[in-house]
């Protein structure tokens, strides 16, 4: 990749605040009752579906960093793994909110999971539809690819 669109920068900060932000999320989850709105076995179940999904989101967005950091084709191909990813677990983290009423709960829990939701389905759209307008420049790999 000879130059970089306009904005990459803030691309990759954004995957690298996906890939941080899970690490951050689940150590505090599974070690501290900070981020855990609820503590009856439906809520605790539904969260502990979570990591190995949210695992495969932070993994593809480290990859995304590292490969379009360092101009590879594959790192736009992790990245939108990565965007795509975020949306899909913050619909069904909305849709399980809503459901289970986890909205009308007063606390900074349920403030930390409202701006999860609104992280993962306005980053990830947003990093999707950057990745797709820049994608001849990003997905161009070199031989060493």
């Amino acid at each position: 990749m000879n130059s970089r669109p306009k904005g990459l920068a803030w691309i990759i900060g954004i995957l690298l605040f996906n890939f941080l932000a899970t690490v951050a999320y689940w150590i505090a989850f599974f070690s501290t009752d900070y981020v855990q709105v609820r503590t009856d076995e439906v809520y605790l179940a539904f969260e502990r579906a979570f990591p190995l999904a949210d695992a495969w989101m932070a993994i593809c967005a480290l990859l995304g960093v590292i490969g379009l950091w360092r101009g590879r084709g594959w790192g736009f191909l992790f990245g939108l793994l990565a965007a795509s990813s975020a949306v899909f677990l913050g619909l069904m983290d909305v849709l399980f909110n809503l459901n289970e009423g986890i909205y009308s709960i007063r606390g900074s829990e349920t403030l930390i999971e409202i701006s999860i939701n609104l992280l993962l389905l306005s980053l990830g759209p947003i990093t999707i539809v950057y990745l797709w307008k820049n994608r001849f420049t990003l997905s161009c790999s070199d031989a060493s690819d």
